[in-house]
């Protein structure tokens, strides 16, 4: 067994591993299509190295070489289509096929071509390299929010369509690509290729993993934040995505407001109309929340009708005039299961962020509000008096 029929068992043993890890993710997430078609891509490359391995055996080995070639460029394809459905693009499921098939007779035409000839070592590579530049324009024509890992793949894709590019010209420079298709494995030139595939493919296994894992992560984290009725984040993840942004917005220099509402009277509504519309009017007061914060704020629903909203380059005035509004319109809102004109109704706290307090202390106040407009009656606003910050006694002057 020569160097490059190791690196060939190499890429087989791995193409089935990475299959494998791929199809874990399916099963573990059956609802993402992605990770089946990545698998099926690797099932195609393990065929693909399965073939160029017994290459050799066949006295006229036209045929062969050229189902090797369409079965990787099959598993390319393959490869593009799990990545369509990662980003959410529709696979261009016609167009790659239809060049599958032109370009699979454009090889099977050039085998009568000397076979140094760079038109037919062209037609090998091209293909490969144009899946691999499709695949970036998948990624990067996504409008999904990417982030390092994804351009990171798109860079590793293009330096593979790369790679594939230059292969008859590292052909050329290494003595070429064997006399005849079965002395192919026995080249120099062969290990480098089967080497380079090892090296993009394990790295653009890995990142598909990366990225993929990563996506699993994110989403069961964000299932741990959510609360399932109001679909707003629980207390756990209001906190944590609320520091986050008030933290942000004590960098970039702007001001941050938070209100706190809690809903009036509802045990008397469980009481007299069901703990089902009861429900039903805390989804409506968290949908209209949803509607009415802006990209940059942060909902949640921190216990059972207490309701929360960040709103970082808010100040105490505007943040007042979110509260009303936000009183208003909710009083006025039909919720169906209620008895006809009951006017459901909501209490707010409200406090902006002073100079060197932390996010609990600016809770503490915001919820001190709250109290405020219970005690006042209900179905009002109170705002939190701000801290003058202290000036240190070193600081005074005396401008008499």
């Amino acid at each position: 067994m020569g160097s490059a029929d190791f690196v060939l068992m190499i890429n087989l043993s791995a193409a089935g591993l990475l299959a494998a890890a791929f199809m874990t993710i399916a099963v573990y997430d059956t609802g993402r299509v992605s990770a089946r078609w990545l698998a099926f891509s690797y099932l195609i490359g393990m065929a693909y190295f399965a073939i160029e391995f017994i290459i050799p055996a066949f006295a006229d080995a036209r045929l062969p070489v050229v189902t090797a070639f369409a079965v990787f460029l099959a598993a390319t394809i393959a490869f593009n289509g799990g990545l369509a459905h990662k980003y959410g693009i529709k696979p261009p499921w016609p167009p790659m096929l239809f060049f599958l098939v032109v370009a699979s007779v454009a090889v099977y035409l050039v085998q009568d071509l000397p076979r140094h000839a760079l038109t037919r070592m062209m037609a090998y590579q091209l293909p490969y390299a144009a899946m691999q530049f499709a695949a970036v324009g998948i990624v990067l024509s996504s409008r999904q929010r990417r982030g390092r890992l994804d351009y990171l793949l798109a860079a590793v894709l293009g330096a593979s369509a790369v790679q594939f590019a230059s292969k008859p010209f590292i052909a050329g420079a290494l003595g070429g690509w064997g006399a005849n298709p079965q002395a192919y494995v026995q080249t120099g030139y062969a290990l480098v290729s089967q080497s380079l595939g090892t090296v993009f493919g394990l790295a653009l296994a890995l990142l598909a993993l990366a990225v993929l894992v990563r996506d699993v992560l994110n989403e069961a984290t964000s299932k741990s934040e959510t609360d399932a009725l109001s679909r707003l984040f629980n207390r756990g993840g209001f906190e944590r995505h609320a520091e986050l942004a008030m933290r942000d917005a004590v960098r970039r220099g702007v001001p941050v407001a938070l209100v706190i509402a809690d809903l009036d009277h509802f045990k008397s509504i469980n009481d007299s109309f069901g703990h089902a519309s009861g429900d039903r009017v805390i989804a409506t007061f968290a949908g209209f929340l949803r509607e009415a914060a802006a990209e940059h704020h942060v909902a949640g629903r921190i216990g059972g009708e207490e309701f929360a909203i960040i709103l970082p380059g808010t100040n105490l005035a505007a943040a007042r005039l979110f509260a009303e509004g936000a009183r208003s319109a909710f009083g006025a809102l039909p919720i169906e299961g209620l008895a006809v004109g009951y006017r459901c109704s909501a209490s707010f706290g409200v406090a902006e962020l002073n100079a060197d307090e932390g996010f609990s202390n600016l809770m503490r106040r915001a919820d001190a509000a709250l109290y405020e407009a219970k005690n006042a009656g209900r179905d009002c606003v109170r705002v939190a008096p701000n801290i003058p910050r202290r000036v240190p006694a070193g600081k005074l002057s005396d401008k008499g």
